[in-house]
């Protein structure tokens, strides 16, 4: 089956589902019930694999006893896996009953709860906790009684059984990772602007993949203050090989139904729970991975002018990563908050790469110390001005930061690229032609007539540290050029022809008096 006929397959039983349910509240079920289905057949080719080749041919996991299972196959399983699944408990196993069992509802938060109780004592225990929470079998909005939310959670199953991934072990693409990421972009491309604040534009997390990239031939780890769905950390997975990210992957989110899809995004990606660290809370105020950094890599496309406690709390101003700037981002706009925390979470080599609203480079007050801290420390290395409308539930246009500890000039480069884009139904795209350019700009960091401009510290500075790239990028004038003695001599031909009519109507008239 080719790739786009499964998306639409995919897409038309998440929609025939959904039923009369907002399609944005009910994605947690089928994305989750997705997830169930990878996880039930990755354990499944797991044991199936080990016993093929000791010799047993006949062997089946989803066949055996779970007597059978629990004695032989439950030992060191949740070292390697970092869960353990009952065949009773998998999804192929559920879905062969689901019409006709009545206690379908509490089975499958039964099931839940046991493959998330399986990892309780080791080290997998906080990657799988509480992953499942979003699946309430039970809620009111699956049906008012429990055959009814039977019968809507038998219709999920079946629809996500009815997808042919092929077998399992056979899968040379990342199928499920696929249609996971697929759904999610529809999702986000149907919810307006809670989507755009859940999922990134694939095309976009290509981008900034590629700018922390750019010249490094491997880095330590990458990190995502602002996490969402995983798919700018799992971009740079696609985007690189293993070995050129060594350590994993790592990011934090305060939205408890969005950190659990980023978790599931991760798995579903094949990225073992030992490789990657989410972890769920509020950034700003409580950062969990202090003692994962410094970060080679960040990429990261947070919230745009939130509100946060700013210099309600007088203490943060006390806190390393806000400190030396010596000023606290403003209440209703936490933009520079995420950016000075991304700083101090950099390594001396590394590169982050952060999606901005564009007024946070010329707005004045706190944020323009920021910027004046910022820049007077040679920390931002180029702003990209992006085209409008590539994102979810947003048409504006907005920015890149680039910023980096180790520059070697103590310049910044300025590109508009607003003009890199292709249009799609209903937002741009930037195409793989778009994003090379931009690519190439940033390489090259030089001057480029209308798109680069590659500006000296103290032309910032006198400029009042405003970094909007349209005070440095000369806009092209595409007006229509005209030469003025060609209009001239036109408007002279036009007055000379009026002028004549002029007479042979009074001429006219003149003789119309004398009858």
């Amino acid at each position: 089956m080719q790739k786009d006929e499964l998306h639409s397959k995919i897409w038309s039983i998440a929609d025939d589902v959904r039923g009369a349910v907002d399609g944005w509240d009910f994605k947690q079920y089928v994305l989750g019930i997705l997830f169930y289905r990878f996880i039930s057949e990755n354990i499944t080719e797991y044991f199936n694999k080990t016993e093929h080749e000791a010799g047993d041919l006949e062997f089946h996991y989803a066949k055996i006893t779970d007597k059978e299972a629990n004695e032989d196959f439950k030992p060191n399983t949740v070292e390697d896996k970092g869960f353990f699944i009952l065949p009773s408990q998998l999804f192929v196993n559920v879905v062969k009953n689901a019409d006709s069992n009545e206690n379908l509802n509490t089975d499958l938060a039964n099931i839940f709860k046991s493959i998330e109780a399986s990892a309780v004592g080791y080290d997998s225990e906080q990657d799988i906790k509480g992953l499942f929470d979003d699946i309430d079998t039970t809620s009111s909005r699956l049906g008012g009684s429990v055959s009814e939310k039977n019968l809507r959670l038998a219709k999920i199953l079946k629809g996500i059984n009815s997808i042919k991934f092929g077998n399992f072990a056979d899968n040379d693409i990342d199928v499920f990772g696929d249609a996971y990421e697929y759904l999610i972009a529809n999702y986000a491309s149907n919810a307006g602007k809670s989507g755009g604040e859940f999922f990134t534009p694939q095309s976009v997390s290509k981008l900034l993949a590629k700018i922390v990239m750019q010249g490094k031939t491997k880095i330590n780890k990458v990190y995502d203050p602002a996490c969402g769905s995983g798919s700018l950390l799992l971009q740079m997975k696609k985007q690189f090989e293993e070995h050129i990210i060594e350590d994993g992957f790592f990011g934090q989110e305060i939205n408890l139904t969005t950190f659990n899809l980023a978790r599931m995004n991760m798995f579903l990606h094949n990225i073992n729970y030992n490789n990657f660290s989410l972890k769920r809370g509020d950034t700003l105020l409580n950062p969990l991975h202090d003692n994962e950094k410094p970060f080679d890599a960040i990429v990261s496309n947070p919230p745009y002018s939130i509100k946060w406690v700013g210099d309600g709390d007088p203490t943060l101003i006390n806190d390393e990563r806000f400190a030396p700037a010596s000023r606290l981002a403003p209440k209703n706009y936490a933009d520079y908050a995420f950016i000075m925390h991304s700083l101090s979470y950099l390594s001396g080599i590394g590169r982050a790469a952060i999606v901005c609203f564009p007024g946070i480079f010329y707005r004045k007050g706190a944020e323009q110390t920021i910027r004046k801290y910022l820049v007077d420390n040679n920390f931002i290395d180029s702003i990209i001005a992006l085209p409008e409308n590539l994102f979810f539930g947003t048409s504006i246009a907005t920015c890149i930061l680039v910023m980096a500890k180790n520059k070697t000039d103590n310049k910044i480069l300025f590109i508009d690229a607003s003009k890199e884009f292709e249009s799609k139904t209903n937002n741009n795209i930037l195409s793989t032609k778009n994003i090379e350019n931009i690519i190439s700009y940033f390489k090259d960091r030089t001057d480029k007539e209308y798109i680069c401009k590659l500006v000296e510290y103290e032309n910032i500075q006198k400029n009042d540290y405003n970094l909007s790239p349209s005070s440095y990028v000369e806009k092209e004038d595409l007006r229509e050029v005209i030469d003025i003695k060609v209009l001239n001599e036109e408007l002279k031909q036009t007055v000379s022809k009026i002028t004549k009519l002029r007479a042979s109507i009074d001429k006219v008239i003149l003789e119309i008096e004398s009858e």
